[in-house]
């Protein structure tokens, strides 16, 4: 294809990947990051993609400062951050849309650890949009020999697992901190996975997108390495860390922990149970420790596995 003008704003490890995986196509690839020299309307201009990959935290601030800049009104936005706003309850790309109602705006998420992807190790992910010719379009932008990229129809579906994940890891990383086994690992992540399709319904999203790349792939990947910073979260807070003492040294963000607040009080007023999302909560609020949370759901009324 012909050479592309990508705008990635984020300078993080997944910016960085992002911005490696383009260039290696041959894209004119931009870098923003706040601590930058260039500024927001240099880095965008012109530019036929725009990325994001910043913390959840900045969306909304970007986003606003990106809607004074001339656009082209074929410039196609791309949400790489995973999380949900702690002021509105939106998912990024909602927050993109909502800013930018008459653009294309793609969701790009799925098992992928920046740093494997650094090392050219092979990987897939999932593009999810409405706009299926924009999906399209940044499917070949990013897909390489090492780099498999998959459209999807269902972007909240393909967002919400990526977003959602992130709790289940905290819970996986205290699982493996306390040395509790493969079984309840494996109990861990299954239950964990209806949770977020319980959640997923409820928002509109496709059952099946929870079993995809973004879904399940993102959860097992995210659930078992040492790489996912909200496995290293909980994986400390099982060795008696205490939250601050963690995030205060972590490199990046646990967008798990923001994320945990916002679904939580989301779940209540919706009426969702959300029993290890609950459980996650009050460890992080250090209501609990982390073996308690683990008894609190083994002690839950028994139950058939599916209603």
């Amino acid at each position: 294809m012909q050479q592309t003008t990508i705008a990635i704003l984020g300078a993080g490890a997944w910016g960085v990947a992002l911005a490696n995986l383009a260039t290696a196509n041959n894209h004119d690839v931009r870098l923003w990051s706040r601590r930058g020299s260039q500024t927001l309307e240099t880095v965008v201009k012109d530019a036929q993609i725009v990325l994001s990959a910043i913390s959840m935290k900045g969306v909304s601030d970007v986003a606003s400062q990106i809607k004074s800049l001339p656009l082209s009104p074929q410039t196609i936005f791309v949400t790489a951050t995973k999380g949900l706003d702690p002021k509105t309850t939106c998912t990024p790309s909602q927050i993109w849309q909502t800013v930018f109602p008459h653009h294309a705006v793609v969701v790009l998420s799925g098992p992928n650890l920046s740093q494997e992807i650094q090392q050219s190790l092979p990987a897939a992910t999932v593009v999810a949009s409405n706009n299926r010719p924009g999906a399209e379009f940044v499917q070949l932008v990013f897909s390489s020999h090492c780099f498999r990229v998959y459209t999807n129809p269902d972007p909240i579906g393909v967002e919400l697992g990526g977003t959602l994940k992130n709790i289940i890891a905290i819970a996986a990383g205290v699982c493996d901190g306390l040395h509790l086994g493969t079984n309840a690992k494996a109990a861990l992540v299954t239950r964990g996975l209806t949770e977020i399709i319980r959640i997923g319904k409820s928002w509109g999203a496709k059952t099946e997108t929870f079993y995809g790349l973004s879904g399940l792939g993102d959860l097992l990947a995210t659930c078992n390495s040492p790489l996912s910073r909200n496995y290293q979260v909980g994986y400390q807070m099982a060795a008696g860390k205490t939250l601050a003492e963690i995030l205060s040294h972590l490199p990046g963000t646990a967008e798990g922990v923001n994320t945990c607040q916002v679904l939580v009080q989301l779940a209540k007023q919706q009426s969702i149970a959300v029993p290890i999302s609950e459980q996650v909560y009050r460890l992080l609020q250090g209501e609990i420790t982390p073996r308690q949370a683990l008894e609190e759901l083994m002690l839950r009324d028994i139950k058939a596995e599916y209603n």
